[in-house]
């Protein structure tokens, strides 16, 4: 993990984690909050993940920090430049100042991720206003906070459909929305709902009855002309996955598969009558849906230009250009 707090990238070995550790006694004078924790296959070697941070910092306290995370993909970064972009105006919208340079957090990413060894997984990275006095103003912080922590994960191709449901759950407002940050209790409670009506995840509506998004992520069509189509990014998180996928799914209309592709609003109704529907999102890159609210979308079956766009997103992770997968230097 990294912690700009505790001094940088940290890596201690010990065998397994104990309730009765102690922590302050392991890691220094700071008193540390364990957030997660994950070892490698070889308990000997060093932590992959755990974000340890300090106990007074308002990350804890009152969640105001942002979150993002992307790829770690056969030796790889896939688009960490994209999403590192995403993460600087999230903070900016926050108001969170970052206490590195972009191209410092870019160097620290790429580093921490060569430290941990990990070569299959994800990258998850969060900015904060800093160790303070837990209130609500950040005026008590006296300077801000970066953290980072790789997941050892093996991550596969979805080829089997989901069910989902319309959210009861309001939506957040645009300027939510729009910025990549832990306010998840709306996407929390929307797919627990989900879940409690033998769906998987849920899909939002806005108030003006056009669709919008999934829990964390972008919802997406084939038209029953073969075009391919997403909401607007206006009032809604712009994915980078989906932006990139949008971008990789011109080879489909080369190849006559495809009519167009389009960011378009769409009603409830026009969505239900697609002839296939995806989820797309980071970490899945793409999920087949092939059920909404009890109706079957198209066949009711996993479509074949889904299959296809999911085929060229994960292409892209193993074999795209330079500008999408960064290398990572592992020692040998």
């Amino acid at each position: 993990m990294y912690s700009s707090i505790y001094g940088g990238i940290i890596r201690h070995k010990f065998p397994l984690y104990k309730p009765n550790v102690n922590l302050e006694q392991l890691f220094g004078k700071h008193i540390l909050f364990l957030f997660s924790f994950l070892t490698h296959e070889n308990l000997n070697r060093a932590i992959r993940g755990g974000a340890l941070e300090s106990t007074r910092d308002v990350t804890i306290a009152n969640r105001e920090h942002l979150s993002d995370y992307l790829k770690v993909r056969d030796e790889y970064l896939y688009e960490l430049d994209v999403h590192l972009d995403r993460f600087l105006s999230s903070a900016s919208k926050a108001k969170i100042s970052s206490p590195f340079s972009r191209s410092a957090l870019r160097s620290i990413l790429i580093q921490l991720t060569a430290a941990s060894k990990c070569k299959k997984g994800t990258l998850r990275y969060w900015p904060s206003a800093g160790p303070g006095d837990f209130l609500l103003s950040s005026t008590g912080c006296p300077t801000s906070a970066f953290y980072a922590v790789v997941i050892d994960q093996e991550l596969s191709q979805c080829k089997e459909g989901v069910k989902v449901i319309t959210s009861s759950i309001p939506m957040k407002p645009p300027l939510f929305a729009t910025a990549k940050n832990v306010n998840y209790l709306p996407n929390v409670l929307s797919v627990m709902e989900a879940e409690e009506k033998g769906a998987s995840s849920s899909i939002w509506v806005d108030e003006e009855g056009y669709i919008a998004e999934g829990p964390n992520v972008n919802v997406a069509f084939i038209t029953q002309d073969k075009e391919l189509v997403m909401p607007p990014f206006d009032n809604i998180l712009h994915g980078c996955t989906a932006k990139r996928l949008l971008e990789l799914a011109s080879k489909l209309v080369d190849q006559g598969l495809l009519k167009g592709v389009a960011t378009k609003k769409l009603t409830v109704e026009e969505a239900k009558a697609a002839a296939e529907m995806m989820y797309v999102g980071s970490t899945l890159p793409l999920l087949p849906i092939i059920v909404w609210d009890d109706q079957p979308i198209g066949n009711g079956r996993v479509g074949e230009l889904t299959m296809l766009l999911s085929d060229l997103l994960w292409d892209d992770m193993v074999a795209g250009p330079d500008t999408q997968r960064i290398p990572v230097p592992y020692a040998e």
